[in-house]
């Protein structure tokens, strides 16, 4: 039988529409994207682990069956979701995938700068991704885009690929993980497959590397990672770095990445503002082919206000909400939707004053010997764990929090940072003691 996916697929949608209710259809079935098929699976692409479940649930019997009215014949239907790897799905499958898209692959296709809605908080990053999309290696070499989770480093390293690979469909483009590069290493290590490992990330165009503060403290990785960076850079070929903060904040990274990371163009992303929050829920409807009134979505804007991917799935919940309990979407559904997620509390200001007052209660020293230059040990040990704590509860830069401690260095923040840190993993009283003093300063 000569199967073609995208043929059986639309009809499969045509069966599917006559038994639903056009929101339920518009809101579980416009997002499944038909991935590949063999003798006896079908692979589904749906945008996140929510709508897997739901399609799981409820719809995974009625598709069967509609595929089988199509096909005369029972297929095993698994959905995957971005970033998840296509595994057991047959060699013939397997083999079309890594000769004809195997960068493609990698990459959400949702992930494009079409679908990316820029603001007055991203825009600097926007424009510079794109430049390196353009001219690859030419523009700007490493670029290195850092922000908070969720503001779109990723989709920009996405669509970077995209674009690069619509210009020349012949680049190879590698977009990874920091982890899984990690993992891959190890497992080269114990496999004895290093070379293979060095082919795979060197003899590329394009390297896009997400997350890379996470490999800070793995030496193995950073001296792998560093002579791969080298390698690139000396064939003239563009890497592409993510993090969630800049090269000089990354604590226990090797001071000649932090110089390489810093050799390109350095943009950030900053929490989107009301009205880009707004339009970046416009664009999500649209895209997902739903309708939402502009009050709910000026409510869900007000609510959820420093992660984009708590706002669009803040926004899928909703429809989804309304749609299992046949109910049109209001602010007062939405409301009750998001009861879970969101606080009618307001949560507690944490800023460096409320953190060096319950440190200093805590280890029974005044406030202002923190700013003072004294360097006791029952003083400077809490004035340590105080910068740590500014570091990891507030979004200060380590500059400004130097500041906020008598003028300090911020090497001095640094320091204290990375001291605390390996404290904390080494001694489980420290530890127990310091997240007693964070439930203190959040309130709880």
């Amino acid at each position: 039988m000569n199967l073609n996916l995208d043929d059986i697929w639309n009809d499969t949608l045509k069966l599917i529409k006559t038994e639903l209710t056009e929101v339920s259809f518009n809101t579980w079935f416009k997002t499944i994207e038909p991935l590949t098929i063999n003798d006896n699976q079908i692979l589904l692409g749906v945008p996140n682990e929510f709508t897997k479940g739901i399609l799981v649930a409820r719809y995974l019997i009625l598709i069967k069956n509609a595929i089988k009215q199509i096909t005369n014949k029972d297929f095993d239907i698994k959905f995957i979701i971005p970033g998840e790897e296509i595994t057991d799905i047959g060699q013939t499958i397997q083999n079309e995938i890594n000769d004809n898209s195997t960068s493609r692959a990698q990459l959400n296709p949702k992930y494009t700068f079409d679908t990316f809605v820029i603001g007055n908080s991203n825009r600097f990053a926007h424009a510079a991704s794109l430049a390196v999309a353009e001219a690859p290696a030419k523009a700007y070499n490493p670029l290195f885009i850092y922000g908070g989770v969720g503001l779109g480093k990723t989709h920009l390293m996405h669509a970077i690929g995209h674009y690069i690979l619509n210009q020349n469909p012949k680049a190879k483009v590698v977009y990874v993980s920091s982890e899984k590069f990690t993992n891959e290493l190890i497992n080269s290590i114990r496999d004895d497959r290093n070379v293979e490992f060095r082919n795979k990330y060197r003899n590329v165009d394009v390297l896009l590397i997400d997350d890379i503060q996470f490999i800070a403290g793995k030496e193995r990785t950073q001296e792998e990672f560093f002579h791969t960076f080298n390698a690139l850079h000396e064939a003239n070929k563009q890497i592409i770095i993510s993090s969630d903060r800049p090269p000089k904040e990354i604590p226990t990274l090797e001071d000649r990445l932090r110089s390489r990371f810093e050799w390109g163009l350095i943009a950030d992303i900053q929490p989107p503002d009301l009205e880009t929050r707004i339009a970046i829920l416009r664009k999500k409807a649209k895209v997902e082919n739903i309708h939402v009134p502009n009050d709910v979505m000026l409510y869900i804007a007000t609510k959820i206000q420093s992660n984009i991917r708590e706002l669009e799935g803040a926004l899928i919940r909703i429809v989804a909400y309304s749609s299992l309990t046949n109910r049109e979407v209001t602010v007062d559904l939405a409301t009750e939707a998001l009861k879970d997620i969101i606080s009618n509390t307001k949560p507690r200001e944490i800023n460096v004053k409320l953190i060096k007052e319950i440190v200093a209660q805590n280890f029974n020293v005044k406030v202002e010997d923190f700013d003072s230059k004294k360097r006791t040990r029952s003083i400077a040990y809490p004035r340590q764990i105080a910068m740590y704590l500014c570091r990891e509860l507030t979004d200060l830069s380590l500059p400004k929090i130097g500041d906020e401690f008598g003028g300090r260095d911020h090497t001095t923040v640094i320091h204290a940072y990375d001291k605390i840190s390996s404290d904390i993993k080494n001694n489980s009283e420290l530890k127990l003691k310091i997240e007693n003093i964070i439930n203190e300063i959040k309130g709880k």
